[in-house]
């Protein structure tokens, strides 16, 4: 027998009048294509999990939404970038794909599961030039050892600190950290140093 969470059922209850037709209608499909899903809330919304997070789906003002965990390895129809889930924008049952499909799908992302395969994390993006603030340049040429310190640490090193300086949303807020950095730098420190941990002392 299918275990049901009543948080779900709740959500549903309450959910608008075309929205309830839709999400008993998925939910029905999940459980007969994996009989040992678990069900749970994540996000504030109805979620399904196998050997890990399964699909999700959430009810909205005029739509409904159901997305698999890992849909950029699934079998799926392309849908409009402004729409969010797997399916896209789904009023009514009608804007579902065949029952079978569904079913398919939701077997993809079981294996999925079972063997452990994990959506590759994207590239991160290249970090732009590093711009020095001139408030910052000035002061390190009044303190040879901070700017030593800034010119041969690395370019994370230098970058935390320029960053943390830049992100200062008042003049005077920029002025103290601009102090603090170069009191840091001056004696070889670096922004995190506090969170760093201490380096092991080797025996001789």
């Amino acid at each position: 027998m299918p275990e049901f969470d009543k948080r779900i059922d709740a959500y549903i209850e309450k959910s608008r009048d075309f929205a309830r037709p839709i999400l008993e209608h998925l939910r029905k499909l999940v459980h007969k294509a994996c009989p040992d899903v678990e069900e749970t809330v994540k996000w504030g919304s109805p979620h399904f999990d196998y050997k890990g997070s399964l699909a999700g789906m959430a009810a909205f003002k005029e739509h409904c939404a159901f997305g698999f965990w890992k849909q950029a390895l699934l079998d799926l129809k392309p849908v409009e970038a402004t729409a969010m889930g797997s399916f896209g924008r789904i009023s009514s049952i009608k804007d579902l794909p065949k029952d079978k499909e569904i079913v398919a799908l939701i077997h993809q992302a079981m294996e999925l599961n079972e063997k452990g395969i994990k959506v590759p994390k994207k590239p991160s993006a290249p970090k732009g030039e590093l711009i020095v603030p001139k408030e910052l340049t000035a002061a390190l040429a009044k303190n040879k050892k901070a700017k030593t310190s800034f010119d041969h640490g690395s370019p994370s090193h230098r970058r935390e600190y320029v960053e943390w300086i830049t992100e200062a949303k008042t003049e005077p807020t920029r002025d103290r950290r601009i102090a603090t950095a170069i009191e840091w730098l001056s004696e070889g420190k670096s922004r995190n140093w506090k969170y760093e941990r201490p380096k092991a002392i080797k025996e001789k």
